[in-house]
């Protein structure tokens, strides 16, 4: 039940805002409490067993649809004829019909001063918005839902839709930047009543629908690359990952410190020879039990556990973090851990890669040992250098791997150099680049917005005063009187949470990989300004909790969940079917986000060796360690690259204390032939200068936001109209008060100045 269709559909019909929320718990403190006591012990009490989810752009058909009611006997028949009628509306252009009324409700300014002056928003004042909002994203997912069986029509009304969607139609903005300006002007408290929620749904949905999803994305990568003449992929990073196995996470009792769980010292050292021994003959089995990475890790040590309480205090002011108890279930059986001991890995599972710059440093440091002087960028020149080189040079070159984006550079480079003998560039006006040009100059507004309502939905927010209210679309306009609907309105909170979280992760993981396929310093623009207004802490903040009891939560009510509701009578409420929940191994939205997330703190820290440096000042690598007790493959990746990129910085000690999730880092992520991470000796590990790599990158973002976007009159190269008629056609500006002067000035510069007609008609 990811968005209720019409008002009052589904849970969300008893909804709240945040002042609401706080009230409806205190009305039945003791029931809610215990029910939440109850959730916890039942989940801590169950080990993780691997998860059997596969990651996609969205969760499946029913599941991303809620409220088409009507008479069917099957969940089969209602998504379909659900299908059938949303295409049946568009084809009869039913859309720029509500798209009229979103606007006329947008600049309803009698309801904007009217939410103003309420001291709570309820469900009740955004009746008409979520209304249309609702029918408006079951237009947009049923209709970019691709089946095998739709018909030529069909294909021809859903390009038509994306192409209306993606460009500006009947001097219109793209209808993407309409749904941002509903974002901004809502976290600016013109518009608290927006239904921010499903705003944001269909923002995503709309931004997925008309520049593409993830394989699209990957296709359209292959395409590029094709077009600039690189050679192909070694691999389809899709097809690697869904192939990959989790490994089993971490002991959970041995990351609960020392000072709980360590023997006495005198007995510790007694017993430390067989521990010796126990993790030797523990480590020669686990070289062929890709499973077992984290079986035998260290315990954490103190140093490791004061970093986790200083990164939690080194956190912005406005991202406090919020303890959580850890999950600790009982150990696994021994028949478990046999049963995984079957599976032998057959390789590591990406191809090495090399950059340019890796080679030109590794010739640099070898001709400054053999020859005592360099040539520069000079690859190819090998005189002088023994033979263990030309082979180690000849193999990185085997490696190499040219990017889109370095392309893009030194054709960004080239043209900054010589503008007038490379002359202007050819522009191709695709869905993503008018997005973005869209966007360009209130960019930083949307950035920031997003990562408020964000910050707000986090599970590990505190409620403050002066934080948005994400709520107003929950509070139901009385507040709850009993323990069971104190219940239903926690859960719908906490749903409405997770739906928020899910649609702004993806919405800005999309953003940034399509941004960075279409133009690095489009990508490097929209990173800079997340990195600006907190996201990396922000991230930390979110992971900062018990991600486990987080990805198996149930906030739902499966008797409610669409399309279930609409083929059977609802049957009565009660807490126990309420404390029932549903009987899924884990909730796919959390885990959807928890991974978008992830990925999201990938992007912007890969390559930058000063964001890379927030993440061991805000204390990151304790947060992500953590996360490790998810299993699930995709998940344990991203938390593992995040963990590499920062191993240089955090000291043998740690790297000797985690030799295990050193082993899972070797294993699963992709290496570079020349990247000492291991054992922090690389050059760039010396934190010198970050803050000019940051503003070295941004005069570079200016520079190609203003060449490409920025078409200024009085430019220098800009042509020289010769055409008598144009010039004296043009209109010019002139000071009020000329006409009193007009004489005197046509005295002065013209009659009385004498021309020389001769000399006149030679020059020209």
């Amino acid at each position: 039940m990811e968005d209720p269709a019409a008002a009052g559909a589904g849970s969300s019909s008893t909804n709240s805002n945040g002042n609401g929320g706080v009230k409806g718990k205190q009305a039945a403190p003791k029931g809610r409490e215990a029910f939440r006591s109850q959730r916890r012990e039942s989940e801590g009490s169950v080990d993780c067993p691997t998860l059997e989810f596969e990651y996609g752009d969205a969760d499946g058909h029913a599941a991303e649809l809620s409220g088409t009611f009507g008479e069917c006997d099957s969940e089969v028949d209602v998504l379909h004829w659900s299908r059938y009628n949303c295409f049946l509306l568009y084809q009869m252009g039913t859309f720029s019909a509500f798209l009229e009324l979103l606007h006329m409700e947008i600049d309803n300014s009698q309801a904007c001063s009217s939410a103003l002056r309420k001291p709570a928003i309820s469900i009740a004042d955004s009746t008409e918005l979520r209304v249309l909002l609702s029918v408006m994203y079951l237009l947009v997912e049923n209709i970019r839902l691709e089946r095998e069986t739709d018909s030529c029509r069909w294909r021809t009304a859903r390009e038509t839709f994306r192409t209306e969607l993606s460009f500006s139609m009947h001097n219109e903005e793209p209808f993407a930047l309409l749904l941002f300006s509903m974002v901004t002007k809502f976290c600016s408290g013109l518009a608290p009543h927006f239904p921010i929620k499903k705003v944001l749904l269909l923002l995503w949905k709309v931004v997925m629908f008309t520049l593409g999803g993830f394989e699209h994305l990957q296709v359209l990568k292959v395409q590029k690359r094709a077009e600039l003449g690189l050679p192909p992929l070694a691999e389809d990073s899709i097809q690697v990952v869904k192939s990959m196995r989790a490994a089993s996470p971490p002991s959970y009792t041995l990351d609960l410190g020392e000072s709980q769980l360590a023997p006495p010292p005198s007995k510790l050292r007694g017993r430390r020879g067989s521990r010796r021994q126990l993790l030797t003959k523990q480590d020669s089995l686990d070289i062929y039990n890709e499973r077992d990475l984290f079986k035998t890790e260290e315990p954490a040590t103190e140093e490791e556990e004061e970093s986790a309480g200083d990164g939690e205090r080194t956190l912005d002011g406005e991202l406090d973090l919020l303890e959580q108890d850890p999950l600790v279930p009982p150990p696994p059986s021994q028949a478990s851990l046999s049963a995984e001991r079957v599976a032998f890995p057959k390789g590591l599972p990406w191809a090495p890669k090399v950059r340019q710059k890796d080679i030109e440093h590794f010739l640099e440091m070898s001709r400054n040992k053999f020859i005592g002087f360099t040539l520069g960028q000079d690859t190819d020149t090998l005189v002088g250098l023994p033979r263990p080189i030309h082979e180690s040079v000849k193999t990185l070159k085997q490696h190499k791997y040219i990017s889109i984006a370095d392309v893009q550079i030194k054709n960004e480079e080239d043209l900054e150099k010589c503008p007038m003998s490379l002359g202007e560039e050819v522009v191709p006006e695709t869905p993503c680049e008018i997005l973005y040009q869209g966007m360009l100059y209130s960019l930083p507004q949307y950035m920031i917005a997003l990562l408020k309502i964000l910050l707000a939905a986090a599970p590990t927010s505190k409620a403050k005063t002066d934080s948005i209210n994400i709520l107003a679309d929950v509070l139901p306009e009385e507040m709850p009187i009993t323990v069971l609907q104190s219940m239903k309105l926690g859960i719908d909170v906490n749903r409405h949470k997770e739906i928020i979280v899910k649609s702004i992760s993806a919405l800005l993981l999309l953003l940034l990989k399509h941004f960075k396929l279409n133009h690095i310093y489009q990508f490097e623009y929209v990173s800079q300004h997340l990195v600006f207004a907190n996201c990396i802490p922000l991230i930390l903040k979110f992971f900062n909790q018990n991600i486990l009891s987080y990805i198996t939560a149930k906030n739902s009510i499966s008797v409610l969940d669409y399309p279930c509701c609409t083929i059977q009578d609802l049957p009565e409420l009660t807490t126990e079917s309420l404390e029932a929940g549903d009987n899924n191994q884990f909730c796919w939205r959390n885990l959807f986000s928890c991974i978008n997330l992830l990925r999201l703190l990938n992007k912007l820290t890969k390559w930058k060796h000063s964001r890379t440096m927030m993440l061991v000042v805000f204390k990151s690598a304790p947060i992500l360690k953590r996360a490790l007790k998810v299993k699930q493959a995709m998940l344990q990746l991203y938390v593992l690259k995040l963990l590499k990129i920062q191993t240089k910085y955090l000291g043998r000690q740690w790297r000797k204390s985690n030799m295990k999730t050193m082993s899972a880092i070797y294993q699963k992520v992709r290496h570079r032939m020349n990247d000492d991470w291991a054992y922090g000796n690389d050059i760039d590990a010396r934190p010198w200068d970050f803050q000019a790599e940051e503003c070295t990158l941004r005069t570079n973002i200016e520079a190609f936001n203003s060449r490409r976007y920025d078409k200024p009159q009085d430019s220098e190269f800009s042509p020289v109209d010769n055409c008598l008629q144009s010039v004296l056609g043009q209109r010019l500006d002139l000071p009020e008060d000329f006409h009193y002067s007009y004489e005197l000035w046509l005295e002065r510069e013209v009659f009385s100045q004498p021309i020389c007609w001769e000399e006149l008609l030679q020059n020209h």
